[in-house]
Formats: C-alpha cells, structure tokens, sequence
C-alpha cells in the first residue's frame, strides 16, 4: 500500500506512518498474547477477543486515524513537503486474487467453530486445519507436491523461530514475576495505588505507562507484556479486581508501545521501505499513537467492569 499512498498524493512520512500505525492495535484473536491476556483474565477466548477486546480497538483505530489526518497534515506544511510519484512497475505477483483470503481463515475458524455453529475446536487445531487447507489449494493451483512442501517448510521455520522466542519470553518472564513477588514489589505496588484511593484505574494505569515505556525501550510488545502480564492474576485476587480490566490496556499498550520504538521491528522496516529515518517514523506516529493509548484507558475504563460481579 506504500506505492499505492504516496502515487496518490500521501507524503512518504505520511504513508510509513499509516503502514506502521495497525501494528500497534490488537485485532487478532489468534495472536499468542492474545491468547496469553484471555488466560489471564479468566476469559473465553471468542469472549475475550471479540466481546470486551474488539470494541476497545475499534475506537483506537477510529480516533488514531482522525489524529493521522491532522498531524500528518501539520507535519508536512510546517515540513513543506511536496507530492512524488513511484515506480511500481517492478511490484507483481503471481498468485490468484483469492489468496487474499487465506490469512483470515484462522479468524473465521474460531468464529465457526465455537460449539454453537460448528463443534468447539482449539485455536491450534483451527490453525493446523487451516494450514493443510491452504496447502491443498496450493496443490490444485499448481499440482506440484514439491511446491507445496516447499512453502510448508517456510512456514514451519517461522512457527519454529517464533517458537523459541516465544518460550525463552514465558520462562524469563516467570521468573521475572516470581522474583518481583519475592521482593516485596507486587504488595507494594498494591499498597501504592491503593493509598491514591481509587486503586484500580491507578493499578491499571500504573501498568500501561510499566509496560508502554518497557515496549519502547526494548522494541518488543511480547517481552514486556509477557513478563508483567504473570502479574495480572495475582494482582487481580489481592485487589478484588476484574483481571480483564488490567490486561486489555496493558495489551495494548505493549503493541502501541512498540511503535514508538527506533529498534522495533516494525519501525525499521517500514523506515527501511519508505527510505526514511525510523526517528521520522516515530515522530510522524508519536502524536496518533498516544491519542490511541488515551482511547483505549478511556474506553477500557467505560466499557470494562473494573471489578467482578
């Protein structure tokens, strides 16, 4: 969509901001902190995701795009920047249009098969009976095994690095939570906010502001979110809190952290693309995505029931 932006008058700032801006909004119900917050907040997946999740990221994203249009456009007339046009004669591809839809699959799955439409399957059996979906078009498009196995193979190299990460992220967190409690830090920090008297919003916004500058300092969403988001439970219990009232912001505060972010894998490659600076990046992101956080604080804090029951 860059070349797409920026040949219809968007400035180059502009166009890597809006590329770079959806990554730091929750939408997926099969991402693994997604996941990993529905566990944590004692949710139904589809609940979680869609139900409690879903609206708050809605409004984010309705109220990151008006602040795009406004600050994009101030940056480029204080900037004086003039319109470009790209070659996009080298971007083709070759696979058929309705490929388009294959990425969603999983997302459609869990809607299917929730045990009302369709028998309830887990997320990992959803994903895998997508996979072999997919391999199976691919198959009747080329009737090539040696092209089909050799796209699984690449998937299978990503599942497997993401894997790691993954689990080097929950072991370190572990014992990053289990070491905070030992310390003392975890009734400190519930003596803390709940001397300010309104303890939850001051917990919940306590861990946003944790987490946001923990995502901006080390370019990672997952690491910071799963390092305090072993916190949650406990911290629910002792509080008397709705868990999912301290785990959403905080979710989505370790995406729209992330963004803002010189090292963060998004930023680079979107600062890479466009042929920009990733601190122009940020700048052009900065503005949208704090109006973005205030949202979801706001939005969380209406539609959230702060404690249970």
């Amino acid at each position: 969509l860059f070349p797409v932006m920026v040949n219809m008058g968007i400035s180059r700032g502009a166009a890597a901001a809006i590329c770079a801006s959806p990554a730091s909004i929750i939408l997926a119900p099969t991402s693994g902190d997604v996941i990993l917050a529905a566990q944590a907040s004692e949710m139904p997946l589809i609940d979680f995701a869609f139900k409690t999740t879903l609206p708050i990221s809605i409004a984010a994203i309705l109220g990151m795009c008006i602040a795009h249009f406004f600050w994009q456009r101030y940056l480029d007339r204080k900037e004086h920047i003039e319109t470009e046009m790209l070659d996009v004669n080298e971007i083709k591809t070759h696979a058929p249009n309705f490929y388009a839809i294959l990425p969603f699959t999983p997302i459609i799955g869990v809607l299917v098969f929730d045990g009302k439409w369709l028998p309830e399957l887990h997320i990992v059996a959803i994903i895998i009976l997508c996979m072999m979906l997919s391999a199976v078009i691919e198959f009747i498009r080329s009737f090539s095994a040696k092209e089909v196995f050799a796209g699984l193979e690449v998937a299978y190299r990503g599942m497997a690095d993401a894997f790691a990460q993954v689990v080097m992220l929950l072991v370190a967190a572990g014992v990053f939570a289990q070491g905070l409690t030992t310390v003392g830090f975890i009734q400190a920090l519930i003596d803390g906010a709940q001397s300010l008297g309104s303890g939850a919003i001051v917990m919940m916004i306590a861990l946003v502001l944790i987490t946001m500058l923990a995502a901006m300092t080390t370019g990672s969403g997952n690491a910071p979110f799963y390092a305090f988001v072993e916190l949650i439970p406990r911290l629910a219990s002792n509080m008397g809190v709705n868990p999912a009232y301290l785990t959403i912001p905080m979710l989505q505060a370790s995406n729209l952290g992330r963004t803002l972010s010189p090292v963060s894998g998004v930023v680079v490659a979107v600062s890479g693309m466009a042929k920009i600076s990733p601190f122009e990046v940020m700048k052009r992101v900065s503005v949208p995505v704090l109006v973005g956080l205030v949202i979801v604080i706001v939005a969380t804090e209406i539609l959230v029931p702060s404690t249970l029951g």
